[in-house]
């Protein structure tokens, strides 16, 4: 149950900051008392947890854009200004989930297995911390979220696919994606939290449903266990959530890169010295 309230912690802490939360229970969980992988499992159910964070936080803007998409597809009503623009919005979130949810349902068996690889997730920490960093220092800062065209929802959504490789990160690929293509990083940033929202869900509550079927001992940890682990998230990646879009507005994403690069590095060195197994 410790360890489970530790990766529930760890969960909250790195799901929306550009690190890979899947990476860091991944290596996590190396050093507890059975050195054993949480797996892909866990770590899908307790995102649940952060991103019902998300719809709290952002429950006013996501309740304007469900009403107003509903209002324009099921009413069949004409609409004008902000309306329409949130409209856009919703259709813009569904364009962009199309590629992580064909990737996730075909690759199953690939990202719950290959992609656990520490020596991949070592090497995708650095690799897009490098990206991210590159991103973000040449990206134009000029284009607010109300821009967003389907085209680069689409690259949103494509970038967001790579992060079924942990190591990777969610919100590092989509806001590196979104400097690239010229989004303020505060635009890049909620259209990330907002872009998440299904695939997160989707893939959350299909493992859960796994995890209930499951009459195996397979399981690292109880579903009790992981109850915990998800309301942990929640709780401390809601306070992220708030803490982070500060941070965006006056600060870049440097202390995140060059966390990424030790951190990949580190874990090459323990790999190859032999102090933990891939």
């Amino acid at each position: 149950m410790i360890e489970a309230i530790f990766l529930g912690i760890v969960q909250g802490l790195t799901e929306f900051v550009p690190i890979s939360s899947s990476a860091h229970q991944r290596i996590v969980g190396e050093f507890f008392e059975n050195a054993q992988d949480p797996g892909a499992r866990f770590t899908a159910i307790t995102q649940i947890g952060t991103e019902l964070a998300v719809l709290i936080y952002f429950r006013a803007d996501i309740k304007r854009i469900i009403l107003a998409w509903f209002a324009q597809v099921i009413l069949r009503r004409d609409l004008l200004g902000d309306e329409r623009q949130q409209a856009r919005m919703g259709w813009l979130i569904i364009v962009g989930s199309l590629p992580i949810v064909v990737l996730g349902y075909f690759g199953q068996d690939v990202i719950t297995q290959d992609f656990r690889s520490l020596w991949l997730i070592a090497l995708m920490l650095i690799l897009f911390g490098i990206l991210l960093g590159l991103a973000d220092h040449f990206g134009k800062r000029e284009r607010e979220l109300k821009e967003l065209s389907t085209a680069h929802g689409l690259f949103y959504g494509l970038a967001q696919s790579l992060a079924l490789i942990p190591g990777v990160s969610r919100s590092g690929a989509t806001i590196a994606i979104g400097r690239y293509l010229g989004y303020t990083r505060e635009a890049a940033l909620r259209y990330s939290f907002l872009l998440a929202l299904p695939a997160v869900f989707g893939s959350g509550l299909f493992q859960l449903e796994a995890a209930l079927n499951d009459q195996t001992s397979r399981q690292t940890f109880s579903l009790d266990q992981i109850f915990i682990a998800t309301s942990v998230a929640f709780v401390v990646g809601y306070g992220v959530i708030a803490w982070l879009l500060k941070f965006v507005t006056t600060r870049s994403f440097m202390p995140f890169i060059i966390y990424r690069v030790i951190l990949g590095s580190v874990l090459l060195v323990l790999l190859s010295n032999g102090v933990i197994k891939a």
